[in-house]
């Protein structure tokens, strides 16, 4: 019987569905499906205090594979005012993710109210144009997507540089529970290449990592990541982005690139 969830967890293992496959081989998860369970794992851990996720740093090790991944957790720190998580996927013994995660304890401060840049001056959901049927089909992770130009084009041809998509997840990532906004903006964050390529088909752009800061927890299903890349000719890259929700923004996103001709 084919589950329609990203991943199947019992216990401390989170078991990939074919959902879980990235565009490049149908045997590696897509990156933005680690990086959601890392946001699910972390969330579950208690704090001491009211807490919310300040900052997610996942550093992808190796190609993660469809298939069980054993997840491993620890409180590095915990404190009145910050607590500092680990989280690691393994795959048999090898791990192949680690995340660290900050949380920040949270109060009533009214006085910060519009301290933040919140205005999203894009097109909002309604009025950006849903992307092919052909390319959301074009792996198992994105097939669970539905996905709004707002700026450029996630699948424009010819279309080079900065963008903002909107996306939102359909399928949930684990199998009988919702998906968090935390977990919608961790999947949302790992398209900052793809939404702002600057090269084309000859060539690749991996990240090896993704680092995530938020000023606030986001709401809603529906997140806009607005991104563009730098590249350089050493073969480095940095692809950056801004998050937000329909209420405004309220973090943003980081990613190293390795650029490679196919």
């Amino acid at each position: 019987m084919t589950v329609d969830a990203v991943f199947v967890v019992a216990g401390n293992v989170a078991s990939a569905t074919p959902h879980a496959a990235g565009p490049w081989d149908p045997t590696m998860q897509h990156g933005g499906a680690p990086s959601a369970l890392v946001a699910r794992v972390a969330e579950a851990i208690p704090t001491a205090v009211p807490m919310q996720v300040a900052r997610m740093t996942i550093d992808l090790l190796r190609p993660v594979p469809v298939g069980p991944l054993t997840i491993r957790q620890e409180v590095v720190r915990e404190g009145r005012k910050i607590q500092l998580c680990s989280v690691s996927l393994f795959s048999g013994d090898k791990e192949v993710t680690r995340a660290s995660v900050l949380k920040i304890r949270t109060g009533d401060y009214a006085d910060l109210e519009g301290k933040a840049e919140t205005h999203v001056p894009f097109p909002g959901v309604a009025e950006s144009k849903p992307i092919a049927e052909t390319v959301r089909h074009s792996s198992g992770f994105i097939s669970g997507l539905e996905v709004r130009n707002a700026k450029g084009g996630f699948d424009l041809q010819g279309v080079r540089g900065a963008g903002a998509v909107w996306f939102r997840s359909v399928r949930p990532i684990v199998a009988g529970e919702s998906n968090s906004p935390l977990m919608r903006a961790a999947m949302t964050a790992d398209f900052s290449n793809g939404v702002s390529a600057m090269v084309g088909e000859g060539w690749t752009f991996l990240n090896g990592d993704l680092s995530i800061n938020l000023v606030r927890m986001p709401v809603g299903e529906w997140i806009l990541l607005e991104a563009e890349t730098w590249l350089d000719p050493a073969g480095t890259g940095m692809a950056a982005g801004r998050l937000a929700d329909e209420r405004g923004y309220f973090g943003r996103c980081v990613q190293s690139l390795v650029v490679e001709r196919r």
